[in-house]
Parts: structure tokens; sequence; C-alpha cells
């Protein structure tokens, strides 16, 4: 029996589950998978790079006829890269970490719905009043990057589902199984957006030394800093910090952000590294539900195992 909810309403999908649109590894073959599966795929572009979107977008059109979407980076695009995204006609389009004001109302004329990413209750304010259809609730628990001061997964989803109601939400952040999703439903959200689970399948645009991590990684070992984004030279906001796996750089420059960020040699040190290959290219994003991932299936039987997962997790709670 298939888990009805506003959200699998909504866009007629399957499963109340939705792929995070992970910059860099949620590109068109990982989204065409979640949505064959089931689930609403959403295409991680990120700022909007018109030569990856002329690259992506039709590896997801080729691959699903299912409902889709696009996620951006609010504070990195503008309305043109945005109106420009809707030319494609996806299903959805995501905007997190910044206002979704100025893009709601293109996005409403061309009949896409407006998801938007909260990490606080101003944020879901501000999501209300831009007239989203459905809203994401992320715990600081998620991988990549989230609020620096953010809340729990656990507590923070309901209360978001109270102060937003009757606007769907999803939950996010440290989702990586069945009984994830489950516990998303019970909260009262609508359904569960899963990020780190879905970078290690074999349709995610990533290199085979991180799905290898995330595979052997761990929760403990997992940390939110902005050190990587500094030495990245990354434009990132600082309200927002990155839960990765562990690098040599953390451990360098661990409690001297400051420091890092004055100096220019630090820097080019890392990129220094990263072009001899003593540093990754890229951290290893990745939430505290890491330990739950021990395999790289295909994504799209992947959704229908966490549906299937969370429906037994909810027969078991409910005795049945």
């Amino acid at each position: 029996m298939a888990l009805s909810t506003a959200f699998t309403k909504m866009f007629n999908v399957r499963h109340p589950i939705a792929l995070a649109p992970m910059g860099g590894s949620a590109g068109g073959a990982l989204t065409a998978a979640v949505s064959r599966g089931g689930g609403l795929g959403l295409l991680g572009s990120g700022d909007g790079d018109p030569d990856w979107l002329a690259r992506e977008v039709p590896i997801v059109v080729e691959g699903t006829d299912r409902p889709w979407g696009i996620g951006f980076l609010a504070w990195a695009v503008d309305v043109a890269v945005v109106e420009r995204a809707l030319e494609y006609n996806p299903r959805a389009v995501m905007l997190s970490f910044g206002d979704p004001g100025p893009f709601a109302e293109r996005v409403r004329r061309a009949g896409a719905a407006l998801i938007v990413q909260v990490t606080d209750l101003e944020e879901a304010r501000r999501a209300v009043d831009a007239g989203a259809d459905v809203i994401v609730a992320q715990g600081t628990e998620g991988g990549g990057h989230g609020a620096r001061h953010g809340r729990s997964t656990l507590p923070f989803v309901p209360v978001v589902v109270d102060l937003v109601a009757p606007v769907p939400v999803l939950a996010a952040g440290g989702i990586a199984d069945g009984r994830g999703v489950a516990a998303a439903l019970a909260l009262g959200a609508a359904g569960a957006l899963v990020g780190t689970r879905f970078q290690a399948t074999a349709e995610a645009l990533v290199a085979p030394s991180t799905t290898e991590a995330i595979i052997e990684g761990r929760g403990q070992d997992t940390e939110r800093s902005s050190v990587l984004d500094i030495a990245r030279g990354s434009r990132w906001p600082s309200k927002y910090t990155a839960r990765t796996l562990g690098h040599p750089y953390l451990d360098r420059w661990r409690g001297r952000e400051t420091e890092l960020a004055a100096d220019p040699r630090a820097r080019k040190d890392y990129r220094d590294g990263v072009a001899q290959g003593r540093i990754p290219p890229l951290p290893v994003w990745a939430g505290e539900g890491v330990d739950l991932i021990d395999d790289a299936p295909s994504a799209a039987g992947l959704v229908h195992a966490l549906a299937v997962q969370a429906e037994e997790a909810l027969a078991r709670a409910s005795g049945r």
C-alpha cells in the first residue's frame, strides 16, 4: 500500500520522497531515476550554470516521463537564471538559502510549484508570505550546507508543520532510510527530502572515492564548519556552514576561521594541494545518517526500498 500524502497528491508521485537538489551530484541521471522510482527528482542546479543545465536537463527528459524539478541557491541566482530554467518546463522549482520572494511570482506564472527550504522560523514565515506550495524544514543533521545555528530535525519539523499549515512540509536532515521517512510522516510532514543517501547511488554525479567515503563514513565523523568554504574561496553567506566528513584542512584550521580568511597563502596552499592530489578536489558532504548507508544501489530501486521500509516502520509503530 503506497503512502498517500498532500505531497504525493500535489505532484502525482507514488512515494512521499524527494531528492535533495545537491549541487554537482544531483544531475540528470539521478533526478530521472528518483522520479522514475516514484519520488520527485530535483536537479541540483546550484547557481544555474546554463551549460550545466543544457547538458543535464535533456538527460532528465529522456530518462523519465514523471514529474521532476530544479533546485537553486536563492543567494546565488537572479530572476533571469530562474526564468531560463523555467523554459525547460520543470514541475517544480526549489529555492534554498535566501529570500524566495523575488522569484515566486515568475515561478507561479510558469505553472511550476514553488518549493522553499527553510532553516529557521523566520525563513518559514517568509516562505509562506512568498506563497510557497511546499516548505522543506531542514534540520542541522543534514549533509552539505545548512544553518550555522540550526535546530535538530526532530523538534524543528513539527514546529514548522504547525506554523505553516496548511502548506505541506517535507522533513530534511539526517534521513537516510525508511525509518527516517516514517519518522518524518509521524512528525506531521507530508514526506522527506533525502540527500546523502542518494549520493551513494549508481546515478549520482560523484567520484567513486566519494561513494566509498560515504559508505565507510560514520555520523560522528561528520562536522559542520565554514573552514572548507573559506579555504575554497566559496561565496557562501556566513549564516550557513557545511556538514562534511573529515578533511585535512578541518584538522589544520578548526577554530581559526578568521585567521584562515585573512591568510591568502593558506588558501593558495589549499588550491595547490588540490592540484597536486594532496587534498581531495571536493569536500565529502555527508549528514549524520551516513552510518545507515552501506551500498550504492540504483536510485529508482532505492526510492521503492525507502517507501517499503517506511510502511513497515509505521505498521510496527501502530501495532499491526
